[in-house]
């Protein structure tokens, strides 16, 4: 038996106005659009869809998951971009700066490299998706 990854789910208050922020800011378009989800689909393939459903209850503590996004180069204009978007920045570092979408849905944009992985040796911190150096 093989399981692969379908969807990452944002259980949100507005999945039409949080769908077209995350369309807009992946180009993504939107696929699929009721009063009570929306889903996303990456043109190219090479990602997972993003799907959107409304539910009652508000976000109310940190994600216990959340998206890693990589810049083809410097973040910053990305983040610059995302800001216009709606997103707010909540914390920046060395490589990487923590964001939160329009619903507070924290995600990270990090500066692109060759590797897209730090340098051997680097001090990433405990906000990594490798976990923090020893």
């Amino acid at each position: 038996m093989t399981l692969r990854a379908s969807y990452v789910t944002f259980d949100c208050a507005n999945p039409r106005s949080l769908a077209q922020f995350w369309s807009d800011a992946l180009g993504y378009p939107i696929e699929e659009h009721q009063d009570d989800d929306a889903l996303l689909l990456d043109p190219s393939q090479e990602g997972r869809g993003l799907f959107f459903q409304r539910v009652p209850e508000a976000k109310v503590v940190k994600n216990r998951v959340h998206l890693d996004l990589v810049a083809d180069g410097s973040r910053v204009p990305e983040v610059e971009r995302l800001t216009g978007l709606g997103a707010s920045v909540f914390e920046t570092f060395d490589r990487w700066t923590v964001m939160l979408d329009p619903e507070g849905n924290e995600f990270c944009v990090a500066d692109g490299a060759a590797d897209d992985g730090p340098a051997e040796g680097a001090d990433v911190g405990s906000h990594s998706p490798l976990g923090p150096t020893a």
